[in-house]
């Protein structure tokens, strides 16, 4: 059983977004239903849409950074009331039983887990639809509680690009005697830097842009460093302890492999894909540094992220939209032209009259 809400998606790659509407399940014993306020704009959304890493299905209706009340609640859920603030991020299920399951690591599922859209849908079937949307149905064990405190709009890119950088700070032991450097001063660079520095680290960003200075150091900063400056990468060779690397495209990496110290860690967390340029190993294994990858997070550590926020009052720093202005959205993104994150309010799109077509 299903009903139908508004949505916003689109039915193929070189389609724009426009409204559609979509089912969500009845409620279940564990589910919670969450009335969707605001909505965060991932690089994501647009890559899924647009079918950029292949294997989107369409209709595609993106979104995984979700906050809400809570509007019902299923008869078993215990943790969650009807009225709360809520936030659901990029994970819906998992297999719940494999061994990263069992570590609180969802995002690692063996069995793979149910991205919060274009994931298998075993509820109703096809696929999962994301939060550009009226209303969403989840598992409680897959929904969050928000901080009383927090901007419900600013907190919204927490789910996403926070607990992609928190994840990697929390692994490699980030405490007040680290070092951290952040390439990249975007959606992800940004909240890197703020929860770096909440964590007491000492925190530099790597940029090409000078121009970047000063809103790296209005963010929280200590020092920026100009990467196509030799001067200024010669003076940080062997500073480091963790490099978050949140650029998305192809780059080179041995430059700021130098840059660790010994047993430091460049950890990739903005792109998929091959890199072009072969890393040269002798800095590597001559100061025992290492290049690895991170995604996302699971639901305890984003829950602990959220709780981290509330105690520091870290959020994003957005730029809100309405619902139709996605498409330019889309495109601001790709020049990146915002600081640093879109969200979506949805209450406009919620009070206009359904002009919705069919998925």
């Amino acid at each position: 059983m299903s009903t139908t809400v508004k949505a916003y998606g689109t039915q193929a790659a070189d389609l724009p977004l426009k409204e559609i509407s979509i089912h969500r399940r009845n409620i279940q014993p564990n589910d919670v239903e969450i009335d969707i306020l605001f909505c965060g704009v991932c690089h994501s959304d647009l890559h899924t849409a647009r079918n950029d890493w292949g294997g989107s299905k369409y209709p595609v209706v993106p979104g995984h950074e979700i906050v809400g009340i809570a509007t019902q609640i299923g008869t078993e859920v215990t943790k969650i009331k009807v009225g709360d603030k809520v936030a659901v991020g990029c994970i819906v299920d998992s297999c719940r039983h494999c061994p990263s399951c069992q570590k609180h690591l969802e995002q690692y599922c063996h069995n793979g887990m149910t991205g919060t859209y274009n994931g298998k849908d075993k509820h109703l079937g096809g696929h999962t639809f994301g939060g550009y949307s009226e209303r969403v149905v989840v598992d409680a064990n897959y929904v969050l509680n928000v901080p009383e405190n927090l901007d419900l709009a600013a907190v919204a890119p927490v789910l996403c690009a926070g607990v992609t950088t928190w994840s990697p700070l929390r692994h490699w032991k980030v405490n007040a005697e680290s070092k951290v450097a952040v390439i990249g001063l975007g959606g992800l660079g940004h909240m890197a830097v703020k929860l770096a520095k909440g964590l007491g680290a000492h925190v530099s960003l790597f940029s090409r842009s000078p121009e970047k200075t000063q809103d790296a150091l209005d963010l929280g900063c200590d020092e920026v460093i100009i990467s196509t400056n030799p001067e200024n990468m010669t003076a940080v060779q062997g500073k480091f302890d963790l490099i978050i690397d949140t650029v998305p495209y192809d780059h080179d990496l041995n430059p700021y492999v130098a840059t660790l110290d010994t047993s430091g860690t460049l950890v990739l967390v903005g792109f998929l894909g091959s890199l072009e340029n072969s890393v040269f190993t002798v800095p590597m294994v001559l100061g025992r540094r290492s290049i690895a990858g991170s995604l996302i997070g699971g639901i305890k550590e984003t829950q602990e992220l959220l709780d981290f926020c509330g105690e520091k009052n870290i959020v994003a720093d957005i730029e809100l939209i309405q619902m139709h202005q996605i498409n330019e959205a889309y495109e601001r993104m790709l020049q990146s032209d915002v600081k640093y994150r879109f969200v979506i309010d949805m209450s406009g799109f919620k009070n206009e009259n359904p002009q919705a077509s069919e998925a």
